[in-house]
């Protein structure tokens, strides 16, 4: 199929979203201007402001578009004729891939360090998190296939969640770790499978 061109618009935005990524990772958020991103994207100071009024707006956008590409990635949909904990450790390994990619610790590092506790921020991430996930689709299919029994639903995705992030994501962003290989990865995404079945599985 072919792909509508972009207009001159969205390529000179595109620009400025790409000039931020680098010369953010670059340089820190802080120390970049405006200026300098007009002059990396090489668009004028005035077509920066008309895309992105303040340079949170752009950390905002780099997380909220990272976030998309990762929800809009295909995924195994609940298969109620194979057995749950395959299923469920293949889209937790997607996961951990998802969050230990270079991407995406350089874009939490920017928002943590620079946007985390502002209310535009939190707004933010109030919306990102009501989007459902492959594992949220997954644990609802499962649940009403009868299972799994979960009361809560958005509590079992978040005890997913803490278990991936409080070995893959949190000691990642502090640099506490090194990048899990392979085979932790696997290994890291059994674990919460067992941990999370034997708390909900029928």
């Amino acid at each position: 199929m072919t792909q509508k061109k972009q207009t001159r618009s969205q390529i000179k935005r595109a620009a400025i979203i790409e000039a931020a990524r680098t010369t953010f990772k670059a340089l820190g958020v802080t120390a970049t201007s405006m200026d300098k991103l007009a002059e990396v994207a090489g668009v004028s100071k005035r077509t920066v402001y008309n895309h992105f009024a303040t340079k949170e707006a752009l950390v905002m956008t780099l997380m909220t578009d990272l976030w998309q590409q990762a929800l809009s990635q295909p995924s195994e949909p609940y298969d109620p004729n194979t057995p749950l904990a395959p299923q469920l450790q293949q889209l937790i390994r997607c996961d951990i891939d998802y969050i230990q990619s270079e991407e995406h610790i350089e874009v939490s590092r920017m928002v943590i360090g620079h946007l985390f506790y502002t209310s535009e921020m939190q707004q933010e991430i109030q919306k990102i998190i009501k989007e459902e996930t492959a594992i949220l689709r997954w644990i609802k299919a499962a649940d009403k296939d009868g299972r799994i029994k979960v009361d809560d639903i958005e509590q079992a995705q978040t005890h997913v969640q803490s278990l991936i992030k409080g070995q893959c994501f949190w000691p990642l962003i502090f640099q506490i770790i090194e990048p899990l290989t392979d085979e932790e990865k696997d290994q890291h995404a059994a674990e919460v499978v067992k941990v999370f079945l034997s708390r909900y599985q029928v």
